[in-house]
């Protein structure tokens, strides 16, 4: 079959449409926001090519994954097997990095396991292999006594091992240590099947001194283990012996390299502070003891809520008296002894006098243990996860002290790759590391063995080069990735995996990309296309949709209006179309102008020396009162920059907050700033149970009409009746959800409708109540533009609606999940919140690409909204990769000239015009065109 055909898809949104889509052919998905786009790709040929693949599985192996719905469509002939990669889908979990995702990280354990050189990390010297004597007499040296010579046969290996026992019986081999008990040989021996498990057989017990029969318990114990030795005097102090490997001067033993070495997620070669996390949770002095200006008496000691309540007024005032200052010293006049003391403790003897609320007193002598360590103490002794989480207030996360944040242990990192350890070539970044691989200096034996592995690392770091993070390091945790830098490194795990006859449905991989990027993954993208896959991108970018094979424009409008199919066919028929928004946008008839005239401001907030990450001590000027724009090639430091020094550093200094800013040396205002706020893409909530109307505030005022209406009053209803978050008004099966919450265990929990109330969230009574013929779970269920008809004659509501509207959500439903709106849809309902406020015109606003997700179309609303905010007096700071943002821009500051280590510095700024003119700057170069297309 030639095509995808699918027929009679009414998901959502979906006017029950029948397209044809053609095979192994980039095809793009267009259309506004809340078109149907993502339905018809995610929820339907997604959702069934997935269902389809899980029916085929044995009834054994789909009782794991659970029952798929079936997506509300007639039939969908042609398809593939269906991938998809969403935004979403990175890992939180701090283990998981750009190397372990991508699977690079799996073949350089190998590489390393294979030809990598053990070195002693005390005297960096090459480890070479120990004869029986020289173990023998190692043992001789160090232990005294009884000495129990082992074998290790098993080591950290699943299974009951009971055959294993039975010969080992039957060799003469009467006794074995299991999991570290000693156990006979003879007897049933019972293991568990799915742990892991140590078995060593005892060779001999003997006196230290005896050289020959200890000589001979070794060799018959390497014959025994293959090579391995392990020792145990009276005390149980253990040594291993590697008849292999082992330092010449201190005797360090290496045994046989694995690859499980080199994971930090295996016992075998996690660092044993931090268990392969590489970080450490640490009480922070800073945080304890915030202002050094106060005394202890005023309220120093932030660890202590109330420094008069209680006992430890008088514990802080003996420790005071006994160091010889007071608790009305300020902090900062305290020498380093006294504040040593008073926060790390001391082990002098001091007297402490105690008088009780009912008049008793009692004194002890006793030791000072610290705010710091008494603050650990409370920490892993307190049952309360509350009491925990405010304890957590004071730490800050640190570098793991023994491996520095490398993750392994100290023997694993002295394992060397042509002078490198694999914890060095991880934090090389991806063009740093393909160089390294390049020109690795092997021997012709190595070679031999690592060809094919090092043709698998190669290739995969060329895929990532390909989509452009050339500028991420294979060590970064996959937590702090953006959305589209998730999306394109599992992009290129999938070119990596050479699949053919595949369905890809993507979800705008442009996200986060600069447009000289755009080029490198539109190329990856037809890559995958000529391997014989067809892909389905949801897209508004124009250089992607002017290079699909195939178009479909959706719409013609949002929500309701949306769902229908306005063009499909090649670009330039869509181009040609006039019933197409997108055509008409592609073919220049529609457009977002050039602003004519830029806002001008003579007041700055100046940053200086900031270092952080890749940042070259830059020096930065944001303009107040206008809209400044950051832009830069991926990975220059625009986030390091705006949202890990600039927002952390006004936060300190505006609202006080504990959380430390990026390495900067200076920040001023010329203009008093009152407060700074983050317009980002994190879920507004997360919980079924939050929606945009509570989050905008809308709901309090629709409350109140409802309240004020003649059967409320006859019932003696008030506001609060009509909140599903209050027992009163709401249905108490479900406590106001719609849904009722069913715990999984293992599995994600599953929510059910309601059946008391039908998922209408309240009870009859409250039901009863209308408003022009709706009840307020009818309100719920509308569309904001439907709101909008309802609500028209009451201005409190409908100018929160209209804004809404305004920024493109007027599709959306004023009871819908939080959980289900996109990142872009979040962030809109925010700016809506923020333009519902009364406003004091000192406000910053920084926001992280408020264009993901946006239609050209919604890309105008959007300017126009954040126009509004600037119009207020505020000032917003945006980071920006779309053209039509940033020629809107009043200023304009461009990052890099490249990613990573080559980024960092200020290439340009200025306004558009200006930055244009630079011949350094990508951005400018872009921007140059963008702006004689417009003819300015």
């Amino acid at each position: 079959m030639k095509n995808i055909i699918i027929k009679g898809a009414r998901e959502h949104n979906l006017k029950d449409i029948t397209i044809e889509l053609p095979r192994d052919r980039l095809i793009v998905l267009t259309g506004v926001s809340g078109s149907g786009k993502s339905t018809l790709a995610f929820d339907t040929i997604y959702a069934e090519g997935q269902r389809r693949y899980v029916e085929s599985l044995s009834a054994y192996a789909r009782q794991f994954l659970g029952l798929m719905r079936k997506p509300d469509v007639d039939s969908i002939d042609g398809l593939s097997p269906a991938i998809s990669i969403e935004q979403k889908t990175t890992s939180k979990n701090p283990r998981s990095t750009v190397g372990t995702v991508t699977e690079i990280y799996d073949y350089l354990r190998l590489l390393f396991a294979r030809v990598g050189t053990p070195f002693c990390p005390e005297h960096n010297i090459p480890i070479e292999a120990q004869s029986p004597e020289k173990i023998a007499d190692r043992i001789g040296s160090t232990m005294t006594g009884t000495v129990t010579i082992l074998a290790p046969v098993v080591r950290q290996k699943k299974g009951t091992y009971q055959q294993l026992f039975k010969d080992l019986d039957q060799e003469g081999y009467t006794r074995v240590r299991v999991n570290g008990d000693i156990r006979r040989t003879d007897e049933e021996i019972t293991l568990e099947r799915y742990r892991k498990h140590d078995i060593e057989v005892v060779i001999d017990r003997l006196d230290a001194g005896d050289r020959s029969r200890l000589v001979e318990a070794v060799e018959n114990a390497l014959a025994k283990s293959e090579g391995l030795v392990i020792a145990v005097d009276e005390d149980g102090h253990e040594e291993t012996c590697s008849s292999l490997m082992a330092c010449p001067v201190c005797g360090m033993a290496f045994e046989e390299l694995q690859p499980r070495m080199f994971s930090f997620n295996s016992p075998f070669g996690a660092c044993e502070e931090c268990n392969g996390l590489g970080i450490r949770m640490e009480f922070d002095p800073d945080l304890i003891i915030p202002d050094k200006n106060k005394c202890i008496a005023d309220g120093a000691v932030a660890l202590y809520r109330n420094f008069l309540d209680g006992y430890r007024s008088q514990y802080l005032g003996a420790v005071a008296k006994h160091f010889g200052f007071s608790v009305l010293t300020p902090i900062k006049d305290l020498t380093e002894r006294q504040y040593k003391a008073l926060m790390f403790g001391s082990p002098e003897q001091l007297r402490i006098s105690m008088r009780m609320r009912n008049g008793d007193a009692w004194s002890h002598s006793g030791t000072w243990e610290g705010l710091a360590p008494q603050a650990e103490r409370l920490y892993h002794q307190t049952q309360s996860e509350y009491r925990r989480r405010e304890l957590e207030k004071f730490m800050r996360v640190l570098p793991c002290p023994k491996c520095g944040g490398k993750r392994l242990k100290e023997k694993v990192l002295a394992v060397k790759v042509n002078g490198k350890s694999i914890a060095e070539v991880t934090d090389l970044s991806i063009t740093e590391a393909l160089a390294f691989f390049r020109t690795l200096e092997l021997t012709e034996s190595e070679r031999e063995i690592a060809k094919q592995v090092l043709k698998e690392i190669i290739a995969r770091l060329e895929f990532l080069e390909q989509v452009g993070v050339s500028y991420l390091t294979l060590s970064r945790s996959a937590g702090t990735l953006s959305g589209g830098e998730a999306q394109r490194i599992r992009l290129a795990t999938q070119i990596g995996s050479n699949l053919t006859g595949v369905l890809y449905v993507l979800d705008e991989p442009s996200i986060g990309l600069h447009q000289r990027d755009n080029r490198k993954l539109l190329d990856t993208l037809q890559h995958l296309r000529d391997l014989g896959n067809t892909l389905v991108v949801v897209e508004h970018d124009e250089e992607t949709i002017r290079s699909a094979d195939w178009v479909v424009d959706m719409g013609p409008g949002a929500g309701l209006h949306g769902g229908g199919i306005v063009a499909e066919g090649p670009p330039a028929a869509i181009t040609a179309n006039p019933a197409s928004l997108t055509g008409r946008y592609l073919a220049g008839d529609l457009r977002i102008e050039v602003p004519a005239t830029r806002r001008q401001s003579d007041r700055f907030i100046r940053l200086s020396g900031c270092r952080e990450n890749n940042l070259k001590g830059i020096d930065v000027n944001i303009p107040i009162g206008v809209l400044t724009v950051i832009t830069g090639v991926s990975g220059s430091g625009k986030s390091t920059l705006i949202y890990e020094t600039l927002y952390r550093a006004l936060m300190q200094e505006l609202h006080g907050s504990r959380e430390s800013p990026g390495d900067y040396e200076s920040l001023t205002f010329d203009d008093e700033i009152d407060k700074v706020i983050v317009i980002d893409q994190s879920p507004i909530g997360r919980t079924p149970r939050s929606n945009p109307a509570t989050y905008t505030k809308v709901f309090d005022d629709i409350r109140k009409i409802f309240a004020e209406t003649k059967e409320a009053k006859v019932r003696g209803y008030k506001p609060g009746r009509f909140s599903f978050n209050l027992k009163g008004g709401r249905c108490e099966a479900c406590q106001g959800d719609g849904l009722i919450k069913i715990e999984m265990n293992f599995l994600p929990d599953v929510y059910v409708e309601c059946e008391e109330c039908k998922g209408a969230r309240y009870n009859k009574e409250t039901l009863e109540v209308k408003y022009r013929g709706k009840s307020i779970a009818d309100v719920l269920d509308m569309s904001v533009e439907e709101a909008l008809t309802l609500f028209e004659n009451v201005p409190s509501i409908r100018n929160k609606l209209k804004t809404l509207s305004r920024v493109g959500l007027g599709y959306i439903k004023l009871g819908q999940s939080s959980t289900t709106l996109s990142g872009g849809e979040a962030q809109r309902i925010k700016i809506t919140r923020e333009l519902s406020k009364r406003a004091t015109g000192k406000t910053i606003y920084l926001l992280d690409e408020p264009t993901t997700g946006l239609h050209f179309h919604d890309v105008k609303n959007l300017i126009a909204v954040l126009d509004d905010l600037v119009a207020r007096g505020n000032t917003v700071v945006v980071i920006e990769h779309n053209l039509d943002v940033i020629k809107s821009a009043d200023h304009i500051i461009d990052l890099g000239p490249e990613g990573g280590d080559a980024g960092g510095e200020v290439v340009a700024a200025g306004t558009p015009e200006e930055v244009a003119a630079v011949k350094g700057s990508h951005t400018g170069a872009f921007l140059k065109e963008i702006l004689v297309k417009h003819g300015t």
